[in-house]
């Protein structure tokens, strides 16, 4: 087991939902978090406080990491603050659901931008740090959208999809530095995105589910300390958190 005391994490998109319960496990776990937030300042300092107050050391740095010199920014400001750098977690994402005859091409290139276009940026400016780690970890939240589509998601199915490619790809180039590349697909998880379906629609969605109800943002950052300390000897896979919903 690796312990996660001192190791330092980004989170991007990592203010809210998530994000949110992913940055509060690794710091219960020891580690030193970077919230990473775009436009969720508010979110972003109450989560601080709420680590600071469980003991643990979080410092949030604004970013659009769709950006690759804000990427580049963000990890500047870790190494400037924590002095390295052991775990990625691309996390951030947006959606914009339409069905593909009404979905314009600013929709498609602001998701593919935020939610995977994010990842290489992230990622390549991280990467030289990680290789320094003993314990490097690059761990990208898909979805179940990107394993078996989602009616009205072409775009965010073909990023979080992508993400699943990306991640095996640079599992196998990293696997001699000991670095681990993995990706966690989350089903419906209860978050302010999922509450904002309609209830007949949510209660439809719940009937499909084995375990007939929704996950909690928590189980997935559990599955994050799993791969974060348990993982050395797991890397280009995919850790699907869904109830059953999809296998």
């Amino acid at each position: 087991m690796t312990d996660l005391t001192n190791k330092v994490a980004i989170v991007t998109g990592g203010a809210r939902g998530i994000g949110a319960a992913i940055s509060k496990e690794l710091a219960s776990h020891g580690a030193r978090v970077v919230v990473n937030y775009n436009s969720s300042k508010g979110p972003s300092e109450k989560l601080i406080m709420e680590i600071a107050e469980m003991g643990g050391d979080a410092y949030a740095v604004q970013a659009d990491v769709s950006k690759s010199e804000e990427a580049q920014k963000l990890v500047n400001e870790t190494i400037n603050h924590f002095g390295r750098l052991d775990i990625v977690v691309n996390n951030a994402g947006i959606t914009r659901d339409r069905t593909f005859k009404k979905l314009k091409e600013e929709d498609w290139k602001n998701v593919i931008d935020v939610n995977l276009n994010s990842v290489y940026n992230t990622t390549a400016a991280a990467l030289p740090y990680l290789l320094e780690s003993d314990s490097g970890r690059i761990i990208n939240i898909s979805s179940i959208i990107g394993q078996a589509g989602g009616f009205g998601q072409t775009n965010y199915s073909a990023a979080k999809a992508g993400m699943i490619g990306y991640t095996k790809s640079l599992a196998l180039e990293l696997a001699k530095s000991g670095v681990t590349v993995n990706a966690i697909c989350p089903g419906f998880i209860d978050t302010a995105m999922v509450q904002e379906i309609p209830e007949n629609i949510r209660e439809q969605i719940v009937a499909k589910i084995p375990v007939r109800r929704f996950g909690q943002a928590e189980e997935i950052a559990r599955g994050v300390i799993f791969l974060c300390k348990d993982g050395e000897y797991i890397t280009g896979q995919q850790l699907n958190i869904n109830g059953g919903l999809y296998m």
